[in-house]
């Protein structure tokens, strides 16, 4: 009999191509099928809330596999970690309903991209955390982002998109804030397009550097021009905090 089994999974995306597999490139999804096979004996796909592109991380990542091994759910996260890298760990399992689905039953999805600016270089976050120069001006950025939540067309902090797709999404929450000596910029949506996160964080330093205004930014994400934020932030400052689901998880 088959049981659904999801999983909460942080990972450091240094050295992999994101999270879905790819031909001939080192993905998250392809080491963690790896090790369900490993410890179940049996090939699973797995299904993930979220296609982090290459080089962005996660702490919250949800994913959920079908699998007819009747290994108990509390021992399949140590199970798993037995056999994953240094760099993947599963933190929870649970047991989930067969119709659950990690992707369409996400209510929204929880974004961080952590700045080092105007500190000295950080060898222990180099990975994790984008360094700049100078100095930002936070309360500016979060002026700016004060704009962006509620239901609206975010086609400027849009990377490519296929034909016919949708640049709607709904914006819960955009802060801009300091936590010791980073700036962190937290974006909560139902979803998000692709670069959307990395362009948004682009836009709103050129606001904190004093490089553009409020009213530059605001024109800027009603603007209507696909991509017309076109500083794309390295993936390394990027991470997937959470998804969050209604009734998950399941405990």
């Amino acid at each position: 009999m088959t049981r659904r089994i999801a999983l909460v999974v942080e990972y450091e995306g240094t050295g992999y191509a994101g999270f879905q597999r790819q031909p001939r490139q080192p993905t998250v999804q392809e080491e963690i099928e790896n090790a369900i096979e490993s410890l179940t004996t049996v090939r699973s796909v797995v299904r993930g809330a979220g296609r982090t592109d290459a080089g962005v991380h996660a702490v919250g990542q949800v994913a959920a596999f079908d699998t007819p091994s009747r290994i108990p759910v509390e021992r399949v996260a140590a199970g798993l970690n037995h056999y994953l890298g240094e760099r993947i760990a599963v933190r929870a399992a649970y047991d989930v309903p067969l119709s659950f689905d990690p992707r369409r039953d996400a209510a929204a999805r929880v974004y961080r991209y952590r700045l080092l600016d105007g500190a000295p270089p950080s060898p222990l976050r180099r990975r994790v955390a984008h360094r700049l120069p100078r100095r930002l001006d936070a309360d500016a950025m979060q002026a700016a982002a004060d704009c962006l939540p509620g239901e609206r067309d975010f086609r400027a902090f849009s990377g490519p998109l296929p034909e016919g797709k949708t640049f709607i999404r709904r914006m819960a929450r955009a802060e801009a804030r300091r936590e010791g000596d980073e700036l962190v910029v937290e974006l909560e949506a139902n979803a998000f397009l692709p670069q959307q996160v990395r362009r948004t964080v682009g836009a709103l330093v050129e606001v904190g550097a004093s490089k553009a205004s409020v009213s530059d930014f605001e024109r800027l994400a009603n603007s209507g021009a696909q991509g017309a934020a076109d500083k794309v932030f390295p993936a390394r400052g990027l991470t997937l905090q959470e998804v969050r689901y209604a009734g998950f998880p399941h405990k």
